[in-house]
């Protein structure tokens, strides 16, 4: 009994500490420097590169960057436009300019202060408070510089994310094939598959309606789309506002992804398989809303439940790079 006594008292303590490691500021934030890179601070008019977790005090994720592979760019908010704007100590603006170049470091942003200030009300997913957790990659110092060389600076840096992004696609695909240990099929087109349970019948061409069951997921296994129900609630992916049925797809005419119009005419009704799908044949360097990476390679279990017949010899429309991700609406991040 003695050591449960003491044992709780310890874990109690040591809770306590971890409260008490986080100090307060102007306006109820609270904040907790993970490393002082000892440089100079961001001021108004600089511009901040920065990695960024947002949660809630109910420990839910709202946004990460480092799912989409790119820093956030933040604008500091200059000190002749904050009272304007609406700005309070405290607010996102104070977030900013308490860090500097190396920085790290986790704030908690006060919703009380904040729907007082703003005259905003206070979110419906967050009690007392969001936590920001970030990392500080770039401070871009204003100084003397124009508008015009601000930008450029900012802008080739985000350049050069994106190259590393480019260049990291096909090693994202050989690691999930040779994690999942998949021998896959590959298309002149750059498309690979699995077909894990052969169908029958003829398969699918232009005009057709394929009616199917699928799951969208990153290499690194985070699904951002599925119209299975209970997969949607489990991976936190459910919306209320679409129906969690058979989609049904008509070749060469839905509006879908270039790797869907090619890998669904590869299987026959009664198929499952797996495509793996380069971002050539998917969204390219668009990014999608907080679920999908610029070049990000995309992986789909589709199930083919049906094949309806189209008109023959109808033209196909026009390829269209895009297709509903009924994704949550991302969160807001500190930034001006």
């Amino acid at each position: 009994m003695k050591k449960s006594i003491l044992l709780l008292t310890a874990v109690a303590s040591l809770a306590l500490a971890s409260c008490q490691n986080f100090k307060k500021g102007e306006g109820g934030l609270e904040y907790k420097f993970l490393k002082d890179n000892g440089g100079e601070k961001a001021v108004g008019g600089d511009v901040i590169a920065m990695d960024i977790v947002v949660k809630t005090d109910r420990d839910s994720l709202l946004a990460s960057t480092y799912d989409l592979g790119l820093p956030q760019i933040a604008p500091i908010m200059p000190d002749s436009l904050m009272q304007q704007a609406g700005a309070y100590p405290g607010d996102n603006n104070t977030i900013l300019k308490m860090l500097g170049e190396g920085d790290s470091a986790v704030f908690k942003l006060n919703l009380d202060t904040m729907a007082a200030r703003t005259g905003q009300p206070k979110p419906e997913f967050a009690d007392k408070y969001i936590e920001y957790t970030i990392k500080v990659k770039k401070l871009f110092k204003r100084g003397n510089l124009t508008d015009s060389a601000l930008f450029e600076q900012v802008n080739q840096y985000y350049l050069a994310q994106m190259e590393g992004l480019k260049k990291a696609e096909e090693g994202k695909i050989a690691s999930y094939i040779e994690k999942n240990k998949l021998q896959p099929k590959k298309t002149a087109s750059g498309l690979q598959y699995v077909i894990k349970e052969e169908g029958k019948g003829a398969n699918p061409v232009i005009g057709d309606t394929v009616v199917i069951n699928y799951t969208g997921a990153l290499t690194n296994g985070k699904i951002f789309d599925t119209n299975d129900l209970e997969l949607a609630k489990k991976n936190n992916k459910f919306n209320a506002m679409r129906p969690y049925e058979p989609l049904r797809v008509r070749v060469g005419h839905t509006p879908v992804i270039p790797g869907w119009t090619e890998g669904l005419q590869l299987l026959k009704k009664g198929s499952k398989a797996t495509l793996i799908i380069p971002s050539a044949l998917g969204y390219g360097e668009r990014q999608q809303q907080s679920e999908i990476p610029a070049y990000a390679p995309l992986v789909f279990d589709v199930e083919i439940v049906d094949i309806i017949a189209g008109p023959k010899g109808e033209p196909a429309a026009p390829t269209m790079p895009q297709m509903q991700i009924p994704g949550q609406v991302p969160a807001q991040a500190p930034v001006n």
